[in-house]
């Protein structure tokens, strides 16, 4: 018999809104960084993108998607956010916030809908390659459909 496939909340959200997907899994045990899994999986970086969570001034959480090799600009994200100033969620509050363990987290399928910015380099790309909400998962979509399904938008938030 063959072995079921284990299906992500993300996975599941993108089924039911119709949306194309492919995804990879990959044999991870801990936490490796971005750049690591495109290796492995001999992706290109400038396709990879990484999920930030952060906390504004005005208590409320903001995620940002980004190429993994790029830096959170914390002022664009703000300014994107519409409030003061945000800060990077510590590491031990992740999975609290979203649901998703670090390494795994991704802008689909959060606990709460967050407001969710999405870098505007991603609209030059045919598609992306974003966590599929688990460690040892990748998820390959269109940057549209990351917006649609995660609720979010393109801004300008690179250093």
């Amino acid at each position: 018999m063959a072995k079921k496939e284990v299906k992500t909340n993300a996975m599941r959200i993108l089924d039911r809104m119709k949306i194309p997907y492919t995804h990879q899994a990959y044999e991870c045990d801990e936490f490796v960084d971005g750049i690591q899994t495109a290796d492995n999986l001999g992706l290109p970086h400038e396709k990879v993108y990484k999920t930030l969570v952060t906390q504004g001034n005005d208590k409320q959480y903001y995620v940002f998607v980004l190429p993994i090799e790029a830096e959170l600009d914390l002022k664009k994200a703000a300014k994107a956010a519409g409030v003061k100033s945000v800060s990077m969620l510590h590491v031990k509050d992740i999975t609290q916030v979203t649901g998703y363990v670090r390494g795994g987290c991704t802008a689909i399928g959060m606990k709460k809908q967050y407001k969710t910015f999405i870098s505007d380099s991603a609209k030059t790309l045919s598609d992306v390659y974003v966590s599929g909400g688990r460690i040892g998962c990748q998820m390959n979509l269109a940057p549209d459909d990351l917006c649609k399904a995660s609720g979010g938008s393109y801004a300008d938030i690179l250093v």
